[in-house]
């Protein structure tokens, strides 16, 4: 004899089933979503609720709730409810306030508002400002730096470099060249602590320098392979020397593109002399102030990162081997960068930047001009 009330049959319509198919396997689906949809795809197979709790292993109580709700208000009834809390404190216009005062003033003697000085001048708790300050995205305690480019071929440039990033040239090899100079060898006056449970790596803010080494880097935009040498210094007779090095390890019916930026040692009679003599390189140079252009800055970054920041080194030879040994470790498994903008994309945002930084010197000016009544 049958007990309990006879279930409500469960019959999914296409697009239902195809979105709880999506939410049940998709990788961004929050993982209770994911097991409400597929406790709903099990009982649409005929299964009872004992069964599919069973198979899923989870409670029947469970399977029960999420099918009911599912049959009274379908896909929607899946995701949870707004949970009632208690009412807002803090009206609008003293949030406003808040925002208002942290974007146009700052306080007396003062360069930036932090969440105590907020909070006694406008009156309200130290936990509401911070609260308000991360609602709207705003970090009073930070700041960053920007440098637009005045080089009168900046569009040319970003457009010859972007292009051979997006198109390379055929019967041809794209480098991207430069040099990371006056590395340090560095070492910790007392030993480094090292990691445990509940504890971060710790180490003595002081160092012992024990010489420098510059490192020339030829990136390969198309295999992300190095072309690298160690000099002492980073003259053009160091420069030349790296350049006989990439001529020798590219095959001779390769042309050679050569992305740099325009360091003095790039440009003297001694390297362009160099270049004249060899017709199959090809140079171009990044804008002034655009070394994010050339690739191998974004590879420095990840070796100073993964490498020297937290490296301790008790001469040059240490250092260098350290470095030699980063670079095995990427030729083993290489991994191209790949650029996604294009140039019209980049030009636009260059663009923005400038309007909103002319903007931004104007306004000053409007502010004066409009409280002396002219």
């Amino acid at each position: 004899m049958a007990l309990g009330r006879p279930k409500v049959a469960l019959i999914l319509t296409d697009d239902e089933r195809v979105r709880l198919d999506s939410l049940a396997h998709r990788s961004r689906t929050a993982p209770h979503l994911a097991r409400r949809a597929r406790i709903v795809l099990a009982c649409a197979e005929g299964q009872d609720n004992k069964a599919v709790a069973k198979r899923l292993r989870m409670s029947q109580t469970t399977v029960c709730k999420w099918r009911g709700r599912f049959v009274r208000e379908r896909v929607d009834g899946l995701y949870d409810e707004p949970r009632p809390g208690a009412p807002r404190q803090i009206s609008d216009e003293h949030i406003e306030r808040v925002i208002v005062r942290t974007l146009e003033e700052t306080p007396r003697g003062e360069t930036h508002w932090s969440s105590r000085g907020m909070a006694k001048a406008s009156g309200l708790g130290r936990t509401t400002v911070q609260q308000i300050w991360r609602a709207f995205g705003l970090q009073p305690h930070r700041t960053d730096t920007f440098k637009l480019s005045t080089d009168p071929l900046l569009i040319d440039k970003v457009r010859d470099i972007v292009g051979l990033y997006m198109h390379p040239p055929l019967h041809a090899v794209v480098f991207c060249v430069d040099e990371k100079a006056q590395i340090q060898a560095l070492d910790r006056t007392q030993p480094v602590l090292p990691m445990r449970p509940g504890e971060v790596e710790r180490r003595t803010h002081d160092y012992r320098r024990h010489g420098t080494t510059t490192l020339f880097a030829a990136l390969n935009v198309k295999t992300s392979e190095l072309i690298t040498q160690f000099h002492q210094r980073h003259r053009s007779t160091e420069f030349r020397q790296f350049l006989d090095a990439v001529d020798a390890a590219v095959p001779r019916h390769l042309d050679v593109h050569l992305i740099m930026d325009n360091y003095g040692t790039h440009k003297t009679p001694l390297i362009r002399n160099w270049f004249a003599k060899r017709p199959r390189f090809h140079v171009h140079f990044t804008p002034t102030y655009g070394s994010w252009l050339n690739l191998v800055e974004r590879w420095f970054a990840e070796l100073t990162n993964k490498q020297l920041r937290r490296g301790a080194h008790r001469s040059v030879a240490q250092l260098k081997a350290a470095i030699r040994e980063f670079i095995a470790a990427h030729h083993a498994n290489p991994t191209p960068f790949v650029w996604t903008k294009s140039a019209d994309e980049i030009l636009a945002s260059i663009a923005r930047f400038a309007q909103r930084t002319l903007d931004l010197q104007d306004a000053p000016l409007i502010a004066r001009t409009t409280r002396s009544g002219h």
